[in-house]
């Protein structure tokens, strides 16, 4: 699968640790920052990652930040972008069969490496049910 990923300076460890995690599963990985842990500004980052999903280059993007309040807020600007922020495996899950996200965003300070790990994999990995979910994404994109 092809996968964005962005961050800015408070997560950029965990894009790190995601990004490796990604390409040792055979995902074609596109890194769009921040390339340090400098400070930054997440909307330089987290925008291309979310334009690179809307636009058809990759299947789903990650963003990340310090919360993933910030990176979230900004992928879920760009139309054609369904970005959820997830804690835990359970929200990766529903999000991916009734709400058909395309984008997850994280928190590098609320959630550690080995659980981020295992919501990007349940997030990658569960499919859209469709059905009346369909109906329901398509009453949220018409807000676009």
């Amino acid at each position: 699968m092809k996968i964005s990923i962005a961050c800015d300076h408070g997560a950029y460890e965990l894009k790190e640790r995601l990004k490796a995690h990604l390409t040792r599963q055979g995902h074609e990985v596109t890194d769009c920052g921040t390339n340090s842990p400098d400070s930054c500004d997440y909307p330089d980052y987290a925008r291309p990652a979310a334009q690179l999903v809307a636009g058809g280059a990759c299947e789903r993007g990650v963003v990340l930040c310090t919360t993933g309040i910030g990176v979230s807020m900004v992928a879920n600007k760009v139309k054609g972008v369904r970005c959820a922020l997830c804690h835990e495996p359970l929200s990766a899950e529903m999000t991916r069969r009734h709400n058909d996200a395309n984008v997850l965003a994280m928190g590098a300070g609320v959630t550690g490496g080995n659980l981020a790990e295992r919501i990007l994999d349940v997030f990658l990995t569960t499919e859209f049910e469709g059905g009346r979910h369909q109906r329901r994404v398509d009453k949220v994109m018409e807000g676009e």
